[in-house]
């Protein structure tokens, strides 16, 4: 893929195969950025796991603690007094069939879908469209759930879904390069918290194999993955 000369002048500017400790990662990746918007600051974890056994695979939702910096969109799938209450928590729109229909018909103006388990017929036929968008209601994630106020609310507040690719690398944005290194960092923390407190039980060998932070349009940066205990004491220091 052809790149920019600010995109190449910033691979220019530093070390592209050290493992940066996690603070210095993240001070690089914000002097590096080559975007003349708020980037979003992306993580993405290699894992060792291997994704084509199912004990293997891994999913699940984060809520981080200072957010994603942008406003989430909902849509959630609910009628009668579970639309009104997904409405009233702040979601951006509620429907059924005529959801449906508008998703059908191309609309995808939103980060996450939530449904009430009595409409997962109608949403399921959304499949192929919600799926591969990494959009797809999913009880295992709480988003197939009853209490569809709860969800929105989390969701609004910067929860967010992580799965394992079909190469084991999981993809995660941890905020924007508006935020302070603190605040990266600890949001940082809390993902590579959450992926060893979710590891699955088959996992053989090295879980964690490398770190690589980047912004949208900007370099990766590697990341020392022994290093993520001393994120606290790094964080604190910034």
């Amino acid at each position: 893929m052809a790149r920019g000369k600010k995109y190449l002048d910033a691979r220019q500017r530093f070390d592209r195969e050290h493992e940066y400790p996690p603070a210095e990662a993240v001070a690089l990746i914000k002097q590096l950025g080559t975007a003349n918007f708020n980037e979003s600051v992306e993580v993405h974890v290699r894992t060792g796991l291997n994704v084509r056994h199912a004990d293997e695979q891994l999913r699940g939702t984060i809520a981080l603690p200072h957010g994603l910096g942008k406003n989430v969109k909902v849509a959630v799938f609910a009628q009668g007094d579970k639309a009104r209450e997904a409405e009233e928590a702040g979601a951006d729109i509620v429907g059924a069939e005529d959801l449906a229909q508008q998703i059908q018909d191309g609309f995808d103006d939103f980060d996450v879908a939530i449904a009430t388990p009595d409409l997962m017929p109608v949403v399921g036929r959304l499949g192929r469209i919600l799926g591969p968008a990494g959009k797809m209601p999913n009880p295992k994630v709480g988003t197939v759930t009853m209490d569809v106020a709860k969800a929105v609310e989390e969701s609004k507040a910067g929860k967010v879904e992580y799965r394992t690719d079909r190469t084991a690398i999981v993809h995660l944005v941890i905020g924007k390069s508006d935020f302070d290194e603190h605040r990266l960092l600890e949001n940082y923390a809390a993902v590579i918290d959450e992926l060893v407190r979710a590891k699955p039980s088959a996992a053989k060998g090295r879980y964690i194999r490398s770190v690589t932070f980047a912004t949208t349009m900007g370099p990766g940066v590697k990341v020392d993955p022994a290093r993520v205990r001393d994120i606290a004491e790094e964080s604190a220091a910034a």
